[in-house]
């Protein structure tokens, strides 16, 4: 979880200086590839994270 909120912040800072600083717009778009990398990786750990836990009878 603390890869995925790491995850977040650099996306979102690398967005706020691509779209703050001229000529830097490279930046925006990388924090975007990392903001939906993310959240395709949060989306496959926890759609699998339901099938590791098993009920003890």
């Amino acid at each position: 979880m603390s890869l995925f909120l790491f995850l977040v912040l650099v996306a979102l800072v690398l967005g706020i200086i691509g779209f703050a600083a001229h000529g830097l717009f490279y930046l925006l778009i990388i924090g975007a590839i990392v903001l939906l990398a993310d959240l395709a990786y949060a989306a496959v750990r926890f759609r699998r994270g339901g099938r590791r836990h098993r009920i003890a009878r």
